[in-house]
């Protein structure tokens, strides 16, 4: 990869980390709101009439928490594969990932190709 594609998919993989960073932020945010929230309800809120329980709520916060922790990961995990050059080869056929493919998606770690065919499989 050239210096330029080099520092433009730096740059889009500390871009992407900011913005998941600042998602977790706020799902932590939301957490401790209902966190807060909770303290002196009485933990059986399943019959409450006026929307979503707060155990459902919980359960979807801490699904989006996990999912922005993974989202983290795969960062950096793409920025260990940028530094050792091994950020364009798709970890399935060992083609090159197309650098505007990685220019959206920094973390990739599969061509179009291979992405498409596990998208259509699952």
């Amino acid at each position: 990869m050239n210096d330029h594609r080099h520092d433009a998919h730096a740059e889009g993989l500390e871009q992407r980390r900011l913005e998941v960073e600042q998602l977790l932020a706020s799902v932590d945010q939301q957490l401790a709101d209902l966190r807060q929230m909770r303290e002196g309800l009485n933990d059986d809120d399943e019959h409450d009439p006026d929307g979503v329980s707060l155990s459902s709520e919980w359960s979807r916060l801490e699904g989006l928490r996990q999912n922005r922790i993974d989202q983290l990961a795969a960062i950096d995990a793409a920025a260990e594969r940028l530094a050792d050059g091994s950020d364009a080869v798709c970890t399935v056929c060992g083609g090159p990932i197309a650098p505007e493919r990685l220019e959206v998606r920094p973390e990739a770690t599969t061509c179009i190709d291979c992405a498409q065919q596990q998208s259509s499989l699952g």
